[in-house]
């Protein structure tokens, strides 16, 4: 796993997550500082992050 830092798109704080190298994905994770919903898209090559983007879901 590898901490990746970023900011909230919500609050902007800065919040951290644990990421799997082994594979790309997109999910759904709740910011652990305002508790709203993030989607997260990973991109890995090679197990290194290549590609990170957390965007907020209009609700």
């Amino acid at each position: 796993m590898k901490e990746h830092f970023f900011q909230c798109p919500y609050c902007w704080e800065e919040i951290s997550m644990l990421l799997d190298p082994s594979s790309s994905e997109t999910y759904i994770e709740d910011c652990e500082i305002c508790c709203n919903p993030i989607q997260i898209t990973t991109q890995f090559e090679n197990a290194e992050l290549v590609s990170f983007q957390a965007i907020n879901i209009e609700q």
